[in-house]
């Protein structure tokens, strides 16, 4: 839970009677590789802190999935679209690795929300940097060739090619695995 502590202290110190409510409503929770976070269809209910693991968005499709997002540890993850709206999800969230989470339910978060004197300010800051990181990933899509964005993946989260299989690094990009190995083989 002191991962926690320290991500949060960086975006806004809690007090101690702000904290001890949050803490309070955290769980901790392991799950397997491969276990789904978030179903296409179900209502996000949780936020959930990576204290280990890796974590992948995708669209589920017959043939290749639609992957969009990667998360590792001492980041956040949610389905932050049903969990603000509490409408369906339209897409899913994995384990890629065995993984361990602190979550708090939605119903909790409101409450701290209510309760605490830190916890709106660090709500709009966590959702200010998730918009960020969104128009980030989709001006990249936009305006730079699949190449490029391969190489900013690899300067900006180089551990992600090392521990993400590359089927999902090349759906990432917006390739098929054959277009991500002649990227690989240009640019080695």
């Amino acid at each position: 839970m002191e991962e926690i502590k320290k991500f949060i202290d960086k975006i806004y110190p809690m007090n101690d009677p702000d904290w001890s409510l949050f803490a309070s409503k955290l769980d901790k929770v392991k799950l397997n590789k491969n276990a789904n976070l978030t179903a296409v269809g179900s209502i996000e209910n949780y936020l959930s802190f990576i204290s280990e693991g890796i974590v992948r968005f995708y669209i589920p499709q017959e043939e290749n999935d639609l992957t969009f997002g990667f998360l590792f540890e001492n980041e956040f993850v949610t389905a932050y679209d049903s969990f603000i709206t509490q409408a369906p999800s339209h897409y899913q969230i994995e384990t890629l690795t065995e993984t361990v989470l602190w979550r708090i339910s939605y119903n909790d978060l409101q409450e701290v929300y209510d309760k605490t004197e830190s916890g709106n300010f660090i709500g709009r800051i966590m959702a200010e940097n998730m918009f960020l990181i969104k128009s980030k990933r989709e001006l990249s899509l936009l305006k730079k060739t699949a190449e490029e964005r391969y190489l900013d993946l690899f300067l900006e989260r180089p551990r992600l090619l090392k521990q993400i299989p590359l089927r999902y690094i090349a759906s990432y990009i917006g390739v098929t695995p054959q277009a991500l190995s002649r990227i690989r083989k240009r640019i080695t």
